[in-house]
């Protein structure tokens, strides 16, 4: 299948997602369950729109190099800094008939067959919305990222005990969830976590690497760093957890000026391109999660899919690397974009 076929098959096979061909918010926000961001759509939209704010210095007068997009995650080398970032539901969000066990197995596979990784999702049913995706990571050497919503003690703990004693790359968690009012409201109920807890949970899970999603300020990025975490997502949640938030990539560049070399920095929210992630790795990023794309082409393609999409992305952003005379990662710096 053509990446085109895969997303008219992904528009058939997902109701709730109109599959648009700029995928910015507009056309369903609001749309909770769904895709939408939360009540205006306002957070969803800003992270679209100040990434457009974002522009590329175009510099081709440097030394002709091969163009390298390889770059490291907690020691392992991945093909292109892009990760699939986790989703939980995909029935309940998407409207797609698919199990979560074979969704990520679609994401986790086609990562790896494109030589990234993926996150894998959670909810409050742990055996369908935790411990399936987990399996999907388990049966892979563990080479993948579970994620654990920041549930209260209990429920971490309940988590964390369905992969003792297995290999597992490293374990994130979405704290900016804490806000999702169903989840406040069950028998083990997601809580706020402060610097201590994060300590715990990292203690709990063995020592693995610790990411910590949800983080939008300079001071939770230093909180994340007294806990010991090992990488932060600058993330609000795609939008759909606070109406009228700041966007991801407008308060990137403050963060890492105060935390960037302690602590590794991921970031989310409005990402679809190869330019997107150059803009984001340019202010600050050492990496990118991307949702939507890859969950459509999960849905769409399978495994097949989700690689295809991320040969793309990474097509994109050695197209944009070549254009702005940075031959790999780590020559991207601020001095290759500006900022309207």
């Amino acid at each position: 299948m053509t990446l085109e076929e895969i997303i008219q098959e992904a528009k058939r096979k997902s109701p709730k997602c109109r599959a648009c061909p700029v995928c910015n918010g507009l056309a369903c926000k609001g749309e909770i369950p769904g895709l939408g961001g939360k009540g205006s759509g306002s957070t969803f939209i800003r992270n679209v729109e100040k990434l457009k704010s974002v522009r590329i210095q175009m510099d081709v007068l440097v030394e002709n190099k091969e163009i390298d997009t390889t770059s490291t995650l907690f020691g392992h080398t991945v093909s292109l800094p892009v990760y699939c970032a986790p989703v939980a539901g995909i029935k309940n969000n998407y409207g797609a008939e698919m199990t979560e066990e074979e969704y990520n197995k679609a994401t986790v596979e086609g990562c790896l067959e494109a030589g990234t990784l993926a996150f894998t999702g959670d909810g409050i049913d742990i055996d369908t919305l935790f411990a399936k995706p987990l399996q999907a990571v388990l049966d892979h050497d563990g080479m993948g990222i579970p994620t654990i919503k920041p549930w209260c003690e209990e429920g971490v703990q309940a988590r964390i005990e369905r992969f003792k004693g297995h290999k597992v790359f490293a374990l994130a968690t979405d704290v900016d969830a804490a806000g999702l009012v169903l989840l406040r409201k069950g028998t083990t109920p997601v809580v706020n976590k402060s610097v201590a807890d994060l300590k715990k949970m990292k203690e709990m899970a063995g020592g693995i690497p610790l990411i910590v999603k949800g983080v939008l300020t300079v001071e939770g990025a230093r909180k994340c760093v007294e806990a010991g975490a090992d990488a932060i997502v600058v993330s609000n949640h795609g939008g759909r957890v606070l109406d009228d938030a700041l966007s991801t990539i407008e308060v990137l560049p403050e963060i890492a000026a105060a935390v960037k070399g302690q602590i590794t920095i991921l970031v989310d929210g409005g990402f679809r391109t190869g330019l997107d992630v150059f803009k984001a790795l340019a202010l600050g990023a050492d990496g990118v999660l991307i949702g939507r794309p890859l969950a459509l082409a999960a849905v769409g393609g399978g495994k097949e899919g989700v690689r295809l999409t991320l040969d793309k992305i990474r097509s994109e952003l050695r197209e944009t690397m070549i254009m702005s005379g940075c031959s790999t990662v780590a020559e991207i710096t601020r001095s290759h974009v500006h900022v309207d």
